[in-house]
């Protein structure tokens, strides 16, 4: 990315374009996959990057398709953070800078187990935008943003599989579990 970042600096004059710069990605990416004597990248990447037409946040795939994003967490585990994102994408365009810190450690945070805490050993925060160069924050500075949720409570884990148990257990009955509806939905009706 670098390499084609100076490129086009060199020819044009002038920063490149965000999207122009995925497409350079997802090419050579998908090159890979066309060739029998090539590897495929076999990953996929967030890449985040401000230009004339405003901030913008790219998911790569290993088949190397891109989507521009507004919100985008990948990995394992990355459900709860989507989740999170979707919840919350309306108060993100008034947010300040702190505030968008704090959605993305909360985002981040309801993906670790819950014997996992965040810490500037296992979370790296960059930061670029408008009027904002590109900035990996110090190990301190990103303790300090941390610190910024360190009190909040998480919130309650996806239900998971107990292998004890043989698997998830049946809902409760009686008077104050949810009405079972025991006649089967039918989403089409074929004639």
């Amino acid at each position: 990315m670098r390499s084609e970042c100076s490129l086009h600096k060199f020819a044009h004059g002038d920063d490149i374009p965000v999207n122009r710069l995925m497409t350079k990605v997802g090419n050579r990416m998908q090159l890979c996959t066309q060739r029998y004597d090539k590897r495929p990248y076999g990953v996929g990447l967030l890449v985040a990057g401000y230009d004339d037409n405003g901030p913008h946040i790219y998911q790569t795939c290993p088949s190397a398709n891109y989507t521009d994003c507004k919100a985008m967490a990948i990995g394992s585990r990355s459900q709860s953070a989507r989740t999170y994102l979707e919840r919350n994408l309306e108060t993100f365009k008034e947010a300040s800078l702190e505030e968008l810190l704090k959605h993305g450690m909360r985002a981040l945070r309801d993906t670790l187990p819950n014997d996992v805490n965040l810490n500037s050993k296992n979370v790296s925060i960059a930061v670029v935008g408008k009027d904002h160069l590109f900035e990996i924050y110090s190990e301190e500075k990103t303790q300090a943003k941390l610190s910024l949720i360190e009190g909040e409570e998480r919130r309650a884990p996806a239900p998971s599989n107990d292998s004890a148990t043989g698997g998830s257990q049946p809902p409760p009955d009686g008077p104050g579990a949810p009405p079972s509806d025991a006649i089967p939905a039918v989403a089409m009706e074929t004639e």
